[in-house]
């Protein structure tokens, strides 16, 4: 029994910001930032929250995948930057949608989130406890951002995708690899609330993202590729033998890397981190959505996701489509 993606779906904010609308209020500009990163534009949440964007993505993939909130098993949320630390997005969204039977939990793996939730509700699918899982990768990254460091901040930006995914005969996931390196999880940190009781006194202040770029870089050029290699080959193919690579929006240079390097034409790399920016966790269900509502994707072809960034974690799936 394989784990079948069956829908797909996706929310971006209303409000689209430009390097140019950014020069305005920092130290940038275009070409600084599209030279560097490949990004032209990004969408952030002004009036929307991160349960009513997934909420949405959430109900496209029920409806390609003509499946009912209630007939849900399990909902899974890859985050780092839900509406609240209580309740989850998770339990949220099952609230939103009124799948009154699901399961529902987040997973914080950063921009690999919804990899790991994916590979979650593979696994689930598979022992045969759940049969239809709703997983969703979104975040609101624009609160966490220092908005005047312009060297973080024009990277990132706010959405939310989807995907339903079923048990199958036929088509699905093939093979998965997931990894971790906590011991150089500072190079991309943000700092949560400090002890704060009668017996400890601390002053509230905002905490905010802040990235080694360099060091990142370093990371996911060398990690990436061999986590791609690694799944494909445990699927018994060839990178040839992938039709689409979907990986995390971080930056053009890092994919171009990747390709590069697995010695797969760009082509085969699709890309909407021009006008989204990184994401994190809503990256690759983003992506998915929009190469899918395409048409460039069809049955039997053989895919891979793949997403990386703080923790560090990363993560990669070869499927059928």
């Amino acid at each position: 029994m394989k784990t079948r993606i069956c829908g797909t779906g996706s929310a971006l904010p209303k409000r689209v910001v430009s390097n140019e609308d950014l020069s305005k209020i920092m130290d940038t500009s275009d070409e600084w930032i599209k030279s560097r990163t490949g990004i032209a534009a990004r969408h952030l949440a002004t009036d929307e929250t991160l349960a009513g964007l997934s909420a949405a993505a959430a109900l496209q993939a029920l409806e390609e995948a003509g499946i009912c909130a209630k007939d849900l098993d399990m909902i899974l949320a890859g985050t780092i930057s839900a509406d609240n630390i209580l309740p989850s997005l998770a339990c949220e969204l099952q609230r939103e949608l009124g799948a009154v039977h699901a399961v529902a939990f987040d997973i914080n793996a950063a921009c690999a989130g919804f990899l790991f939730a994916l590979q979650t509700a593979d696994a689930y699918i598979r022992s045969g406890q759940y049969r239809n899982i709703l997983v969703v990768g979104g975040e609101i990254l624009s609160k966490l951002m220092d908005w005047n460091d312009r060297s973080t901040c024009v990277l990132f930006g706010d959405g939310a995708g989807a995907a339903v995914v079923c048990p199958d005969e036929n088509c699905g996931i093939l093979s998965s690899v997931q990894g971790s390196d906590g011991a150089k999880g500072g190079v991309l940190s943000c700092c949560g609330r400090k002890n704060n009781n009668p017996y400890v006194k601390n002053s509230i202040k905002l905490p905010f993202v802040s990235m080694d770029g360099q060091e990142v870089y370093k990371f996911a050029v060398r990690t990436v590729p061999k986590a791609i290699t690694d799944t494909v080959e445990k699927a018994g193919l060839a990178i040839s033998d992938i039709d689409l690579f979907l990986i995390h929006q971080a930056n053009i240079r890092i994919i171009e890397s990747v390709s590069k390097r697995l010695k797969a034409p760009m082509e085969k790399f699709p890309t909407n981190l021009a006008f989204c920016g990184n994401i994190s966790a809503g990256s690759v269900p983003i992506l998915l959505d929009d190469v899918n509502r395409r048409g460039l994707l069809h049955k039997g072809d053989k895919i891979v996701l793949a997403g990386f960034g703080a923790g560090l974690t990363w993560g990669a799936s070869v499927l059928v489509w």
